[in-house]
């Protein structure tokens, strides 16, 4: 079983290697990333995973955010080029955790008519500071997640490989000859990670939100939390937004004492001893 990760980022250096660590760690055999317009080291950090053979590296010019189109046409290539069984379209902030084992243990034992399954995505509160990986300061999540609007957070979709497959924008669903593919459950989840520093939610909302407001053929609905944050800030009301999202230690015991957050350490767990037995192989 060849399982092939698509990834399409921006400007994503402090979170780019942890991610692709953890995932070729668990089961992921190769990654189609496609990087759209960094201006950080995202790219040199892409390109030293594609001279060592784990990932292929495109570049995406344009400034519409026209996602569902971009991983569609990663998605076709993991199926057509490069064998894929199983595809596992991911963002740079979110990781697939499985209960027991590796994702391709996860795959392998779905029956042969599951077509694609959606894993629940968990939010993990922001906690900014200097000196430590995002993923050993940020170990609270909430009990219920939901997105900056304060919607239940949807979960993702994996699906098997298919050269006609259709990936829906946010990669929350996807379809094939035009029907959606309605998906199962699996025993995995996701961990997501939006805010890790306040100079890093504010480049990606800025830069997301305006490439949202230049695309001229997605409806006004999609993208809505995006778009919102967006408005926040050219109204010159982001601050507020951080200091919103952005927890204190007191807010953090605060909220773990109301049973609204709950301290979850999976990931650090993981990343110290997966991926390291990975990196020292």
């Amino acid at each position: 079983m060849k399982i092939v990760m698509t990834l399409l980022v921006r400007d994503e250096q402090d979170v780019l290697r942890d991610n692709i660590e953890f995932h070729l760690a668990h089961g992921v055999d190769q990654i189609v990333l496609m990087d759209n317009r960094s201006v950080d080291g995202t790219a040199e950090i892409a390109r030293e995973y594609e001279r060592a053979g784990h990932l292929r590296y495109l570049f995406q010019p344009r400034d519409d955010y026209s996602q569902g189109r971009w991983v569609t046409a990663m998605a076709r290539y993991a199926a057509r080029e490069l064998g894929a069984d199983w595809i596992i379209n991911n963002d740079a902030d979110e990781f697939w955790l499985p209960e027991r084992g590796s994702l391709k243990d996860v795959f392998a034992a779905l029956s042969p008519d599951v077509v694609a399954v959606e894993a629940p995505r968990l939010n993990f509160v922001a906690r900014t500071g200097e000196g430590q990986p995002f993923w050993r300061r940020m170990d609270v999540r909430w009990v219920a997640s939901r997105n900056a609007l304060g919607q239940p957070l949807p979960g993702k979709v994996a699906h098997r490989a298919h050269a006609d497959v259709e990936v829906e924008q946010g990669n929350h669903a996807i379809a094939i000859g035009g029907t959606r593919v309605p998906p199962s459950p699996a025993p995995m989840t996701i961990f997501h990670f939006p805010i890790r520093s306040c100079a890093q939610y504010r480049n990606k909302i800025v830069k997301g939100g305006a490439a949202y407001a230049r695309n001229t053929e997605l409806p006004a609905h999609v993208g809505s939390t995006w778009r919102a944050l967006y408005d926040r800030y050219l109204a010159g009301r982001f601050d507020e937004v951080l200091a919103d999202e952005c927890f204190t230690d007191e807010r953090i015991a605060a909220g773990l004492a109301a049973g609204e957050l709950v301290r979850d350490e999976r990931l650090a767990v993981a990343m110290t001893t997966r991926v390291l037995d990975r990196s020292s192989a």
